[in-house]
């Protein structure tokens, strides 16, 4: 949906799927930043300034959106107060959750990571069975597949998903949440509070 260290031709107001903001390093590791769903600006931040953002986004679970040009979108931000307002509080609901990402990416196991990380993606797409594999899921962990497989299958023995090649069905959504770290309930409120300020 844009590169890094590049203006985006289009804006995009997702109306589903998921996308996922990532860093890469230049030896081509990749770890995921952010996730967006149906709530999403997904060019919010370029519309702040011209500081180029270093990151990629692209669409990992498909979806729709509806787009027009960014330039249009820019000068329409800087006369519409209330575009302006919405889009300053979606950034800084954005920026929470980067920032809690982050910590829960360096202080917790895999295992918790990826029970979060499962919760948040089915908080968007609202479905039991998610188009995942294990490479993809590393990526967006910031861990090695050897590890991925660790634990997809730690929480598989204890039947809070099923995983089989390139799929990953949740089946004990309230286990899977207890087995989550304590950022998930952080994310989920700020993902609530995001549209309680609508």
């Amino acid at each position: 949906m844009y590169e890094p260290q590049e203006m985006p031709q289009y804006a995009h107001f997702m109306t589903s799927g998921i996308a996922s903001v990532v860093v890469e390093t230049p030896d081509g590791a990749i770890a995921e930043v952010n996730l967006l769903g149906h709530e999403a600006l997904v060019e919010s931040m370029h519309l702040l300034g011209p500081t180029p953002m270093l990151t990629r986004c692209f669409m990992q679970v498909e979806g729709t959106a509806l787009c027009m040009p960014f330039k249009e979108l820019r000068q329409i931000f800087l006369q519409c107060e209330p575009l302006r307002r919405w889009v300053l509080q979606f950034v800084q609901n954005q920026a929470a959750l980067t920032s809690q990402i982050a910590a829960c990416n360096r202080l917790h196991s895999a295992e918790e990571r990826m029970a979060r990380w499962l919760l948040m993606v089915q908080d968007r797409v609202e479905s039991k069975g998610l188009p995942l594999t294990q490479e993809f899921l590393g990526q967006m962990l910031g861990a090695r597949r050897s590890t991925v497989a660790l634990a997809a299958s730690a929480l598989q023995a204890g039947g809070l998903i099923k995983y089989r090649r390139g799929i990953v069905e949740i089946l004990d959504r309230e286990n899977l949440a207890l087995a989550a770290c304590d950022c998930y309930p952080l994310l989920k409120g700020l993902l609530r509070s995001l549209y309680s300020a609508a």
